[in-house]
């Protein structure tokens, strides 16, 4: 099975259960990117991968028009559902692939992208994608998990995310982002850091892990070593539970 097929699989069943998300509806990266675009009021927005929808009904309110694009006909029904019920009138779905975007050259002023790209196949094409997309002086807002620098902390995180779903591709730590951000011709800055606590049972039910690998999840978590414990906060006692690494970063076009 391809990626495209892998996610629209996988999250066409999950998308109800991404609608009522806490964390996708409270995570503090929302609020972060909020601040960080410097909203005036006048902007056209692209929102990658919007999935059930939050991040485009957020920025709705600020800004001229957003444009909300996702691989999976399911999450866009839950976004619509959800401008709706804000009475939105310059928010529209659209159903497309990241990596190869249809939109003209030039015709936005900012890009979102938060909690996706992690699944993306080649993200190298998809930010290339962006900033073909973006007008001269605009910017890429990205949050997503991020992999600590220390390999056997990337190992384990990566590990964990794929067991748990899938069609995850990889977490890329800040400095490999930066890097795919400059290669694509952005600026890269990283604007903050969290760690974000999850409820074990929350976080595998959202995707339907099957319960053999709930149990493979546990195991690791049980038998992690001392620093990769540390790194990610992980709990084992009573309710299971970790912190995940997220970050924000902006890429600026010059212009």
């Amino acid at each position: 099975m391809d990626q495209t097929r892998a996610i629209q699989r996988q999250f066409g069943a999950a998308a109800e259960r991404y609608a009522t998300s806490s964390y996708h509806q409270r995570s503090p990266d929302l609020a972060a990117m909020l601040e960080a675009a410097e909203l005036r009021g006048h902007e056209r927005v692209l929102d990658l991968g919007t999935g059930a929808g939050h991040t485009a009904v957020a920025f709705a309110p600020r800004v001229a028009e957003v444009v909300a694009l996702d691989l999976t006909a399911p999450m866009l029904e839950q976004a619509r559902a959800l401008a709706a019920a804000h009475d939105l009138v310059n928010l529209r779905f659209e159903l497309g692939d990241a990596m190869a975007l249809p939109y003209e050259a030039g015709c936005f002023d900012l890009l979102t992208c938060r909690v996706c790209a992690h699944h993306f196949a080649d993200p190298r094409a998809a930010l290339r994608e962006a900033a073909r997309v973006m007008r001269p002086g605009g910017r890429l807002l990205l949050a997503d998990s991020v992999s600590p620098e220390d390999p056997a902390q990337d190992t384990f995180l990566n590990c964990v995310e794929l067991l748990r779903d899938p069609s995850h591709v990889r977490d890329y730590s800040v400095s490999q982002w930066c890097a795919i951000l400059a290669e694509a011709g952005l600026e890269p800055e990283q604007i903050a850091g969290w760690g974000v606590p999850l409820e074990f049972d929350e976080w595998v039910e959202r995707v339907a892990t099957p319960a053999p690998t709930r149990a493979e999840l546990r195991a690791l978590f049980e038998h992690a070593t001392d620093p990769v414990r540390v790194a990610f906060a992980l709990r084992t006692r009573g309710s299971y539970g970790f912190e995940i690494p997220i970050a924000l970063l902006r890429g600026k076009l010059a212009g």
